[in-house]
């Protein structure tokens, strides 16, 4: 079998996307080297690399907005035919309106379509419409979890037999092995085991508001808590990416409360997660919630929003409360700080948690659904 990938996110493995086609692909070529796997990559000009088992074609393009969309609706399918695919992965929401061969697209979530602070100006809205429009002549949809399949058959009209839930996993660097480096990490940041924690972006549905405020009732009883914050801070404060630091000022916390990490290199986030005692994620919606499940697979138990998909991927290794529910996050975190006896019971229950995800079973999953789209098309 030959499988063709679009790899518009390839070299952006910072990103969620990115992050998903790479991990996919590796583990499809090792648990299936007996099959061909490609990946169209955008370039300045053509050239064939490979990497392990992956055939790389670099394929000239533009990189702007009306080159993605040439890439997405020309491109990949002239590509698909000239390299003879038996089937297309296109491993996010952009498939493409016309296509000759059985075509799998990964949509990760509808966030554009159920946040309207997420849709856009004209042009992001265009583009959202005519995604939806073509996502349904996909042989098969995917996703992250049933959570956003119960939204991609109802909200996109799709026949629930074409809609399949195939959760993520996280990196094996996540585990709650300690590693000698750990400590110079925490140490740079003047950090000691025992924090709460927060890592992932600050755009308006991550609720940071909440975070800062459930963490400042926790600390009128336990006052020598800290909070870390991580992650890139924003540029500049708006109503779609509130400042982060303000909503720390306005929650009445002290620089001494709050550690803003800002950027952090992916190889230090484990270490981050291993020193944490606990992980705040009461994010109002997410197609999946890789950070979480981060947190889980280090042995941090996780208090998140018992929203979308955050339940599925929480399970028994944490506590979930309502997104505004600001005492029952609070009520979670005093517990998990002052609580030793349920703390280990949490962490014990996270790592078990966390081991029922794993690359190999999404790529297993994965290589089932090429099967069964070549046999719908015949």
């Amino acid at each position: 079998m030959r499988v063709l990938f679009n790899g518009w996110f390839w070299r952006t493995p910072e990103t969620g996307s990115g992050q998903y086609v790479r991990c996919l692909l590796m583990a499809l070529a090792q648990l299936a080297p007996e099959h061909e796997w490609m990946v169209l990559l955008p370039a300045r000009s053509a050239a064939v690399t490979r990497e392990g088992r992956l055939w790389l074609y670099y394929v000239p393009a533009m990189d702007n907005h009306l080159g993605k969309v040439w890439w997405e609706q020309a491109t990949v399918p002239w590509a698909a035919r000239r390299f003879r695919a038996d089937v297309l992965h296109v491993p996010y929401w952009a498939p493409p309106a016309t296509v000759s061969l059985p075509t799998v697209v990964t949509i990760h979530d509808l966030i554009p379509l159920l946040l309207p602070a997420y849709r856009g100006g004209l042009g992001g809205r265009v583009y959202t419409a005519l995604v939806r429009a073509t996502a349904p002549r996909a042989t098969l949809l995917l996703t992250d979890s049933e959570a956003a399949r119960a939204d991609i058959v109802h909200h996109l009209r799709t026949p629930a037999g074409r809609v399949r839930a195939i959760p993520l996993a996280a990196d094996a660097r996540y585990a709650p092995e300690a590693l000698a480096a750990d400590a110079e990490v925490l140490a740079t940041r003047n950090l000691r085991p025992g924090y709460a924690l927060y890592v992932g972006g600050f755009d308006v549905r991550k609720n940071l508001g909440a975070t800062l405020s459930a963490f400042a009732r926790a600390r009128e009883v336990v006052p020598e808590a800290r909070l870390v914050v991580a992650g890139k801070l924003p540029a500049r404060d708006t109503r779609f990416m509130p400042d982060p630091r303000r909503l720390a000022r306005q929650a009445g916390l002290s620089s001494e409360a709050v550690v803003f990490t800002d950027f952090v290199p992916e190889a230090e986030l484990p270490a981050l997660y291993r020193g944490a005692r606990a992980f705040l994620f009461p994010s109002r919606y997410e197609g999946f919630g890789l950070p979480p499940l981060e947190a889980l697979a280090c042995g941090t138990p996780v208090i998140a929003a018992h929203t979308a998909s955050l339940p599925e991927v929480v399970g028994e290794g944490g506590l979930l409360a309502a997104p505004d529910d600001v005492a029952g996050l609070a009520a979670a975190l005093i517990r998990l700080l002052t609580d030793a006896a349920f703390y280990q019971e949490k962490r014990a229950a996270a790592l078990t948690q966390a081991a029922r995800f794993s690359w190999e079973t999404t790529a297993r999953r994965t290589l089932e659904s090429y099967t069964a789209a070549i046999t719908a098309r015949g």
